[in-house]
């Protein structure tokens, strides 16, 4: 060990993986979590920050690479932090997200739960995202390689992702492996085409400038979607911008903005504007098609969507005399989907946006058996609303990562139903939850699903 403020420990093997795409080396008693290496690893690790019960820390000299490795395929890995796996081979990121699973249900659920089903993995590793987001910076972020070189950077504008741990720094994507060609060849005319006309980039610190945001959805239809963020209108450079994406690239669908002068990048509560083409695009999964707007949420990866929805549907097992709930049902996809099997379906979603949506779809696939319902789930969802539609039969949740409220958890439980099917894109929060309805629920099927590739992150299913 070296350095007192800074200590260096080394020769240290890096022993597992740990939630957000850290992992963890010992350190006699100590734990220490290392954003930049891999179980397998041999290096010495810098400390970086000290907490009561664990360090954190960055490996600065490895002296064995894994053989968990992987080139990276990408030029940025490393820098923008979206892909912190891109580095291990995937067979072995789905043994950790499934480890991680594990390790949630033991130690912060602590209940009985069956053998773990084997991770469903993705087909597709690489291009697998429906939606990217980019962001305007005259911020760029600069790597180490580029101040080392000395060179002069008069050009500070910048399109792509936030740095983690920055607000107002942007790094320059040049390449992203996420989403596919035509992502790529919009994001880059975007740019320089931008550039080219001198437009202002974003300044979020004095929120200043004319380019915000731009966001790109495709569909499995083949269906595309390009909308920009404009700080403020100045009309003449907006047509020329929209003309010339509209020009260059003919296959899109619907090409959309919107003038946002808030603080913040949500457009949710601010008036589309169609430029080109309808204000939608199209989804299908099996015989169902769902209108998606620019301000719609539909699962980032449309084939691993359908198995997740179709793990959803096995562990309903429905027979059709069912009375369904679907809580935080967004769109109401899930709803849609086990619609036909069930004898009615009620959806619950606190943005309203997304139940029209949802009753936009449920019209447009000819689905009676469906209602949808607008409010704050811990307000809305209680005995009284469950004694005036009905006792549910099948309880379905996805909620977002922070899990539920305690109140739902136990208006759940006392609900009667005789399944509850949990989604979660975070197995801690579900675990915690998976708790309280232990007191009258046992897990009897647990199925993860990886929905991101080279991420972290990892989908779970319990009933």
């Amino acid at each position: 060990m070296k350095k007192k403020n800074h200590p260096i420990f080394e020769n240290i093997e890096i022993t597992a993986a740990a939630a957000e795409g850290k992992a963890i080396a010992r350190v006699e008693t100590r734990v220490i979590f290392i954003g930049n290496a891999i179980p397998g690893d041999v290096a010495d690790i810098q400390i970086t920050k000290k907490q009561k019960k664990f360090f954190e820390g960055r490996a600065i000299k490895f002296h064995k690479y894994s053989e968990k490795r992987t080139l990276p395929k990408c030029l940025h890995f490393g820098v923008c932090g979206g892909c912190k796996w891109q580095h291990m081979e995937y067979t072995w990121q789905l043994h950790y997200k499934q480890q991680q699973v594990f390790d949630s249900l033991t130690r912060i659920a602590k209940v009985e739960f069956p053998a773990i089903n084997p991770i469903i993995g993705s087909k597709e590793i690489f291009n697998y995202r429906n939606r990217l987001d980019f962001s305007f910076s005259n911020k760029k972020w600069l790597t180490n390689e580029e101040i080392e070189g000395g060179e002069e950077f008069t050009d500070r504008n910048a399109l792509g992702f936030h740095i983690p741990g920055t607000f107002d720094k942007v790094l320059d994507i040049s390449e992203c492996h996420l989403q596919g060609e035509i992502s790529e060849k919009i994001r880059s005319f975007v740019r320089e085409f931008a550039r080219a006309n001198n437009y202002v980039f974003f300044d979020i610190k004095v929120q200043a400038g004319f380019l915000r945001t731009l966001t790109i959805r495709t569909s499995s239809t083949g269906e595309i979607m390009v909308i920009l963020q404009f700080f403020k209108d100045q009309a003449d450079a907006r047509e020329e911008l929209m003309n010339a994406i509209a020009e260059n690239f003919p296959q899109i669908t619907s090409l959309i903005y919107f003038i946002n002068p808030k603080g913040n990048d949500t457009f949710h509560d601010l008036k589309v504007n169609v430029v080109k083409g309808r204000d939608y695009i199209f989804e299908s999964m099996e015989n169902l098609r769902f209108k998606i707007g620019p301000k719609s949420f539909y699962q980032t990866n449309s084939t691993q969507a359908y198995e997740l929805y179709k793990v959803t549907r096995e562990f309903a097992n429905l027979n059709g005399t069912e009375n369904v709930y679907d809580l935080y049902t967004g769109t109401g996809t899930i709803a849609l989907f086990v619609s036909k099997y069930a004898k009615k379906v009620i959806g619950i979603e606190m943005i309203a946006a997304a139940i029209e949506d949802a009753k936009e779809n449920a019209k447009l696939n000819k689905i009676d058996n469906a209602e949808f319902f607008a409010a704050d789930m811990k307000d809305i969802f209680n005995d009284a609303f469950i004694a005036n539609h009905g006792q549910p039969d099948v309880i379905i949740t996805d909620p977002p990562r922070v899990g539920m409220h305690e109140d739902v958890v136990r208006c759940m439980a006392r609900s009667g139903a005789s399944k509850i099917i949990y989604v979660s894109c975070n197995p801690a929060s579900q675990a915690r939850d998976l708790a309280i309805l232990d007191e009258k629920y046992k897990i009897v099927k647990v199925q993860p699903v990886d929905m991101f590739p080279q991420t972290h992150h990892v989908e779970n299913v319990v009933l």
